[in-house]
């Protein structure tokens, strides 16, 4: 039981406030253990008329079958009732009492705000009170009452079940995606300068409703800290499958983003391994084509009996002997004084492709440098080259002056490349 009898005997003030003392407690015990005001220590001093109001409350909601109706019937007086700070939080206490009474969150919201206005509540139940308001607002779809409550909450220094996420939640369920990304980003940057760590949940729903919303620089926002915060195959598909869907991006970017996929492991069907074919041409880079292709029917997602894929196959193997009989000419020509960028870039691409990064490297470096060169594709297959090597220092220091629409490919190769260094790479 919620309430219990006013005891004659002690008279009526007295026993009145050991009632609310106990249904303050006991009321809102479905959602919390909270409890009477500070003020309590105290005797409150409730006014007559309240008193006289809250009489047909209680004993409305102390009926053996309690009534809805009734128990709804004798709120209005008991709020109008109001006199003073200590008959506010026991209405509201009383309010909160009801609502589990008559199932009514609307009454809980109602009783908790009153509670608060009071100023009675515990300080160390503030931060308590104002989220469990917060949360019936959310649920009650009166978002703004919701934002306003959970930010109380943290002011309060109250930080579990996840206030954060419910405001930007409570943005997302308005339709103004944007500014819940930006509350959600400045919550993340301030967890990061604190350096604490930032929930998972929170990145995956960023990068989630960035996508959505086709927001491309949250999208890369998110999609960093989402691999450099919990770096597994999971986290890198989706990066990097987000990425190569809303880049916008044309064959020899799309090459590089799925080289990466590659590498960590997150090519996991055979549209993106026919894409990676295509992407690397087989009258280019034969030598990779055939390993894709031989790892993409090796891993079930290429058919073994594929007409199209078994004939590219053939085409790139007859270029492989070729093209390897002609490489010290091809590298003779990308060496001397004279030779063009399309020839210097070839080179490092052939060598790539042929898993000799070491010998790319060079050719990656005197490219970057030319007149007329399109520096950010050489820089990222320059990075690319150093990674392979194990220099991922100097990987990641070359991959961060990638500017322009590359540079969120860029980026992404980067903090796989730290991670390869510090060991915690998702392999």
């Amino acid at each position: 039981m919620i309430f219990t009898r006013l005891a004659r005997k002690n008279g009526a003030a007295s026993s009145f406030a050991m009632a609310i003392a106990l249904a303050t407690g006991a009321a809102v015990g479905a959602t919390a253990a909270l409890e009477a005001p500070a003020s309590a220590q105290k005797r409150p001093k409730y006014s007559k008329g309240f008193i006289a109001a809250y009489t047909p409350l209680q004993t409305a909601v102390s009926a053996e079958t309690p009534d809805a109706a009734a128990i709804k019937a004798a709120i209005p007086a008991v709020i109008a009732a109001i006199e003073n700070e200590d008959d506010r939080y026991a209405a509201g206490g009383a309010i909160v009492g009801a609502s589990q009474k008559t199932n009514d969150l609307g009454l809980a919201l109602q009783g908790l705000e009153l509670m608060l206005q009071s100023g009675k509540v515990a300080p160390e139940q503030v931060g308590m009170f104002n989220m469990q308001a917060g949360q019936i607002a959310y649920n009650r779809q009166e978002y703004s009452k919701s934002r306003a409550f959970l930010q109380a909450a943290l002011d309060a220094g109250y930080t579990e079940n996840n206030p954060e996420g419910i405001i930007a939640e409570s943005y997302f369920a308005e339709d103004r995606d944007a500014e819940g990304l930006a509350y959600l980003s400045g919550v993340v940057d301030a967890r990061k300068a604190a350096g604490q760590a930032v929930d998972e949940a929170w990145l995956q729903r960023g990068l989630a409703v960035a996508y959505r919303g086709s927001m491309k620089d949250e999208v890369n926002k998110f999609a960093k800290w989402y691999v450099t915060d919990y770096p597994s195959e999971t986290s890198w598909r989706d990066a990097i499958a987000i990425l190569l869907n809303t880049g916008g991006y044309e064959n020899p970017e799309i090459l590089d983003l799925l080289r990466l996929g590659r590498r960590l492991g997150t090519l996991n069907d055979g549209r993106l391994y026919m894409e990676y074919v295509d992407a690397a041409d087989y009258r280019r880079l034969p030598a990779e084509v055939v390993s894709v292709i031989d790892e993409g029917k090796q891993k079930g997602f290429l058919p073994a009996d594929d007409p199209y894929v078994n004939d590219t196959r053939n085409q790139a193997s007859e270029r492989v002997a070729a093209d390897r009989a002609d490489m010290d000419n091809l590298l003779g020509d990308a060496r001397a004084s004279g030779a063009t960028i399309r020839t210097v870039m070839a080179a490092g691409d052939a060598l790539l492709s042929l898993n000799r990064p070491a010998e790319a490297e060079e050719f990656y470096l005197k490219a970057a440098g030319m007149p007329g060169a399109e520096t950010p594709m050489a820089l990222t297959r320059l990075g690319i080259a150093q990674l392979e090597q194990g220099k991922f220092a100097d990987a990641v220091a070359t991959f961060g002056r990638v500017e322009g629409p590359r540079g969120a490919i860029a980026d992404l190769w980067a903090i796989h490349a730290a991670q390869a260094g510090e060991g915690t790479a998702a392999m």
